[in-house]
């Protein structure tokens, strides 16, 4: 299942993927997820979708603005 809020979003990277959502984690990722052009990114695109990489874009970037989740 994709996730469709920040919650559960949250919930699956931490609990079930056991991924701390740091500050440095969420850099990292907008660094891949930022350019179009990296291979990771296009293979996100093609198995998620445009809208799912929106949405995780953004919700990196409330990690990375260290907002309350």
């Amino acid at each position: 299942m994709i996730p469709q809020t920040f919650n559960d979003w949250t919930n699956c990277i931490v609990n079930d993927c056991k991924i701390n959502l740091t500050t440095d984690f969420a850099h990292q990722r907008l660094t891949v997820y930022k350019d179009n052009q990296n291979k990771e990114t296009q293979k996100f695109i093609s198995l998620y979708g445009e809208q799912h990489l929106s949405n995780i874009i953004n919700w990196l970037e409330k990690i990375k603005n260290n907002e309350q989740y």
